[in-house]
């Protein structure tokens, strides 16, 4: 059973406290689904919680790439990169084709005679380390070759270019699409459930007692091993097992802004070099992905707030090779997130703590896994569950490179009768087009009720390029349970539009209460946290500090209550 919703969520919590699992697993993120789906495949009988909305974290904010991390070539980390691009081909042709297609970086040269060489010499071994790809190779460019595919570039900015091909994802969607397939391989998946103890028996950790968010309601669940998916909420789960921690975990933040692709004439994504770090223009339908910053974060972790300093970063380095600056005036949305990374216990920048993962069974019954790319969850799931053999014997290998994700089964074939469905349904095959890369092969799951509806084929007031049939499918197999799980996750309305999201929360609202049951006062409620959430963000942006950023985007109420 795949489908997430009211029903679905009142018998896994029956379920929760029922019996003994095999794996318990901690964190709704990338990480968390991937090490359910792998975990259940195995033949275990598994469960994941998570305390907010699956992705509400790191996986919602990342830079949207399934990306080998060119720049760690030149630090030498030549098997990182090749277990990422194995992943890229992975999901390219296999596994989430749907949700994970080819994109191109530009990347211009600003020095003659030596950086060619340079850069050609890594990007040729770039497209060769992953063996099989599903992306063409580099290729080089003069500046005017450059300029004839980029013409929104400042020609004095560059000297030539070289263009490499890389893939993107929409990160929600794809860590949804992974819990829903461990679901419909049978795990128990439950979202808004946050562990506030673990259990234990002697040294062993036997489970954990877990709390309702919305309701309040506790239950106990016993499983032989809990996996601690938790991200940048690692230490926390060590705190609650009462032991030492086998690895620290430090967060650094990120920021992305968008804007309209019209602000920058290009047929390809920009990298550029911004400090220690790298800049990216990533495609984003009628919109350009421009980030990231990389800087130490200590404050709330469920709610990250990027700064003016930090717009004001990727707009300085974006502009340094644009004929046409950008300025705030042409932002549309900005996000913040966070990332895990393996900390010196020394301290020091985070650009240079490691991307890779480790994974550690610290005390019987406790696995924790952290560090990592999003390129590479796979990997890491495989890894945790592969650590807890000592307390699952038996233990099967990992079978997810052979298990196409939710909607990948039959995505091609629907593609070509695109125009066909488009007739069937009455509508535009654009729409059609876009709704395949969404939902690939469970599109015609998403607007089946229209059949007795049709006017659940119209679009969202204020949010044109969804249906309506989006949103009530949101809510009845997604596990959406508030209005930002929708505006800000399912679909990515609160970075796309310039109102963030507010001008559609009133019709969302009514289309979700139909399916949750909301009473007009809920209703209400929820388009008013929502708008309040919206005005606290573009607060935080005005403001230079992270402290005072954080501050002000924790006035507006969380429309979950969290611990």
């Amino acid at each position: 059973m795949s489908a997430l919703n009211p029903r679905q969520r009142n018998d896994s919590w029956a379920q929760l406290g029922t019996g003994t699992f095999d794996v318990l697993i901690v964190g709704g993120g990338v990480t968390g689904t991937g090490a359910a789906l792998d975990a259940t495949t195995r033949g275990l009988r598994t469960a994941v919680v998570e305390q907010r909305d699956w992705a509400a974290g790191t996986s919602s904010r990342s830079s949207k790439l399934f990306h080998g991390g060119l720049r760690y070539l030149e630090q030498l980390n030549f098997s990182l990169v090749r277990e990422a691009l194995r992943e890229r081909e992975l999901m390219l042709s296999t596994l989430a084709p749907h949700l994970v297609r080819p994109v191109s970086f530009l990347y211009p040269l600003r020095h003659r005679g030596w950086e060619r060489p340079y850069i050609g010499a890594g990007m040729l071994l770039y497209d060769h380390l992953g063996g099989a790809r599903s992306v063409p190779g580099h290729r080089h460019y003069t500046r005017r070759g450059a300029l004839t595919l980029a013409p929104g570039l400042d020609p004095a900015a560059l000297t030539g270019a070289l263009r490499y091909h890389d893939a993107q994802v929409d990160d929600a969607r794809h860590t949804l699409t992974l819990v829903r397939t461990a679901a419909a391989h049978g795990a128990v998946a439950r979202s808004s459930t946050e562990v506030v103890a673990l259990h234990r028996d002697g040294k062993r950790v036997t489970g954990a007692r877990v709390r309702d968010v919305e309701t309040g309601a506790v239950t106990d669940v016993r499983a032989r091993v809990v996996v601690n998916c938790a991200g940048v909420w690692s230490d926390r789960v060590h705190e609650l097992a009462g032991g030492d921690s086998p690895f620290t975990v430090r967060a650094s933040k990120g920021v992305h802004i968008t804007v309209p692709r019209e602000v920058f004439r290009s047929e390809s994504g920009l990298i550029l070099r911004a400090g220690k770090s790298v800049l990216f223009f990533i495609p984003w339908g009628a919109r350009w992905v421009i980030g990231t910053t990389d800087t130490p974060w200590d404050l709330d972790a469920a709610h990250p707030a990027a700064t003016s300093a930090d717009i004001a970063h990727i707009l300085h380095h974006a502009n340094s090779v644009l004929t046409r600056p950008l300025t705030t005036d042409d932002i549309l949305g900005v996000y913040a997130g966070l990332r895990p990374l393996l900390a010196q216990r020394s301290g020091g920048d985070t650009t240079a703590l490691s991307r890779e993962h480790a994974v550690a069974r610290s005390q019987p019954g406790l696995v924790s896994v952290a560090g990592g790319k999003y390129t590479t969850y796979r990997v890491m799931a495989a890894d945790a569950i592969d650590t807890a053999a000592p307390d699952l014997p038996g233990l099967r290998p990992s079978v997810t490179a052979m298990i196409p994700i939710l909607g990948a089964d039959g995505y091609h074939a629907l593609v070509n009768r695109a125009g066909r469905l488009a007739t069937d349904y009455g509508l535009e095959e654009r729409l059609v087009r876009a709704l395949l890369d969404r939902y690939g092969s469970l599109t015609g799951e998403v607007l089946a009720p229209a059949a007795g509806k049709p006017g659940l084929l119209a679009p969202v007031p204020g949010a044109e390029k969804h249906l309506k049939a989006e949103i009530r499918y949101a809510a009845t197999h997604e596990g959406a349970l508030h209005i930002d799980d929708v505006l800000a996750r399912r679909t990515r309305v609160s970075i796309e539009c310039g109102d963030r999201g507010t001008e559609a929360a009133e019709a969302v609202a009514g289309l979700m209460g139909d399916v949750l049951g909301w009473d007009a006062r809920t209703r209400d409620a929820e388009v008013e946290a929502y708008s309040e959430r919206v005005s606290a963000e573009r607060a935080a942006h005005q403001l230079p500090d992270d402290v005072a950023a954080a501050t002000a985007r924790l006035r507006a109420r969380d429309s979950r209550s969290v611990s």
